[in-house]
């Protein structure tokens, strides 16, 4: 009843501007949400699948269809070259040649996200073949079976966020009616900053600094310049993020880490989060410097699919008011 009075005191624009901050929600969606500190995926704990879906069966679930979907799309002429620049590049590609999603049906679109998923894989490194592409990924990566186990349980745990900045990025881009790979390309370019999906190489350069400097003086100096530490708490939920901690009981967390995460919860009180059990991971398995990047972006070409589809079937154009704060003529 107190909230309710205090919202009827509201204007609509403050409530509006305050939604957009961690605020309640403000988009209508049924494929994911966080509650009672619990990542649901269609009515699905999202910890509790990682303990055995793959991606491809994360992703039927995520998109309400009967069987896992197949990301299928030629590998990079030079593999070495997967990573970053050419998923940008390759989705660029295939954003412009694509066909305005406005008025197509489902299946259509769902057609066009496989696609453009498949070519996201790709790019970011996990051959071309049959197998779920946590096995091709591992393959490329020269992992063996638990290494496996562990990028699939990361796949799946990252496969989709709710109202996340990149997704929401990708449904601005769907209300206008843009090719779906354009949306997925929206997605990836809002994941590429560092306070959302960089965070994990983030992450890897605090580890780096604490096998130099020591990982209490490597915290001090971070928090010094007040800035939010990357890898530990996480806003939406208090009490520690389920995903890190679903990560990590795979995982076997190096010295380096266990120091930092040590040091972290001593001077902040926060539990590891996503982003540490992806460095957590890199580090244990050997994979390349910008593996949490890659698989952050793997993984959540899927949610970005989805909400893509949804927003465009819901028929609304997202375009939010600025609130003007100039001078006036």
């Amino acid at each position: 009843a107190l909230a309710t009075r205090r919202a009827r005191g509201r204007s609509p624009s403050v409530i509006a501007e305050s939604a957009i901050a961690w605020g309640e929600p403000s988009i209508a969606t049924a494929i994911s949400t966080v509650s009672h500190g619990r990542l649901i995926y269609r009515g699905q704990d999202a910890a509790v699948l990682s303990g055995h879906a793959t991606l491809e069966e994360a992703a039927a679930i995520l998109w309400a269809l009967p069987e896992p979907v197949a990301f299928e799309a030629p590998s990079p002429d030079a593999p070495h070259q997967a990573g970053r620049a050419l998923a940008f590049a390759r989705l660029a590609v295939l954003a412009g040649q694509g066909r305005p999603s406005l008025g197509r049906n489902r299946a259509s679109l769902h057609a066009d996200a496989a696609h453009a998923v498949g070519v996201l894989v790709a790019a970011l490194g996990a051959p071309a073949g049959p197998d779920p592409v946590h096995q091709r990924l591992a393959q490329a990566w020269s992992v063996d079976a638990g290494g496996a186990n562990a990028i699939r349980r990361a796949l799946v745990l990252l496969a989709d966020h709710e109202l996340n900045a990149s997704t929401f990025a990708a449904r601005v881009a769907a209300s206008t009616g843009a090719p779906l790979a354009a949306c997925l390309l929206a997605g990836l370019a809002t994941l590429s900053g560092p306070r959302h999906g960089g965070a994990g190489e983030a992450v890897m350069q605090l580890a780096e600094d604490a096998a130099r400097h020591g990982a209490d003086a490597t915290i001090r100096r971070w928090l010094s310049h007040d800035r939010p530490l990357p890898g530990f708490g996480h806003q939406l939920y208090p009490d520690g993020d389920p995903r890190g901690a679903a990560l990590l009981s795979v995982i076997e967390v190096d010295g380096t880490l266990s120091s930092l995460r040590d040091a972290a919860l001593a001077a902040t009180g926060a539990l590891p989060n996503i982003d540490f059990g992806l460095a957590a991971l890199t580090r244990s398995l050997g994979l390349p410097r910008d593996a949490p990047f890659r698989l952050f972006a793997l993984a959540r070409s899927v949610g970005w699919a989805e909400h893509t589809v949804e927003q465009i079937t819901s028929g609304s154009v997202i375009r939010p008011r600025g609130r003007y704060e100039g001078v006036l003529v």
